[in-house]
């Protein structure tokens, strides 16, 4: 993609605390509390925004998947978020963008839009909320329709054993294995026209639980 509009990559300030988050934290937890494994990471554009979709299985989810591209990922989050001193800095440092609650997804997209404008892997769940088994079920057209209005390819990722990581009753994340697969680019919709948005959703969500399937 090459819109003159977009920035090629994300804000300096941001990369440098995403590194830093990432190096200290995550990936400690990742390769050794989770026993990681990424697979296809050679399929992340180096820059240039794009539309990251995966499947959803757990609240940690976004970080995980983040931290496995090697590029930081913006993820919706509520707007109370953004009214709380230091934490607002941090997580819109880290990409985060705000959304209301109760409001139309035309306010979710647009708050995405402009987060690709800025350069950024924007995330979204392609479902739009956790699934008990973490497949993919009933897509949503959201990220279709993101890459179709911004022209932006889509990327498709499985987070596979991360819906185990929370039990009801237990406090603590269990130590399971996780694997994270990375697809191939996918060219945006032609249009955002219904029958565009749901064959480019189809087929990704077909990417994402084949890639599932393939487990650890």
């Amino acid at each position: 993609m090459e819109n003159s509009e977009f920035k090629e990559r994300e804000p300096i300030s941001s990369l440098a605390l995403y590194y830093l988050f990432k190096s200290s934290i995550i990936v400690p937890t990742f390769y050794t509390y989770f026993r990681g494994r990424v697979y296809g990471r050679e399929n992340v554009p180096k820059k240039h925004p794009l539309v990251v979709v995966s499947n959803h299985g757990s609240y940690f989810d976004p970080p995980l998947l983040s931290s496995s591209l090697g590029r930081p990922v913006a993820f919706m989050a509520k707007e109370e978020l953004f009214k709380v001193p230091i934490l607002k800095e941090g997580i819109r440092l880290y990409g985060a963008y705000p959304v209301k609650r109760g409001k139309s997804d035309r306010a979710a997209i647009r708050a995405a839009l402009n987060a690709v404008k800025d350069g950024w892997l924007v995330g979204l769940f392609l479902e739009g909320t956790r699934t008990p088994d973490s497949r993919v079920h009933d897509p949503k057209l959201g990220a279709a329709m993101i890459a179709a209005k911004a022209q932006v390819p889509l990327l498709p990722v499985s987070l596979w054993g991360t819906e185990k990581i929370l039990q009801k009753g237990s406090p603590f994340p269990r130590p399971v294995p996780v694997t994270i697969r990375v697809g191939e680019v996918i060219a945006p919709p032609e249009s955002n026209k219904r029958q565009a948005l749901e064959t480019v959703t189809q087929k990704c969500t077909t990417i994402i639980n084949e890639l599932h399937d393939l487990g650890r």
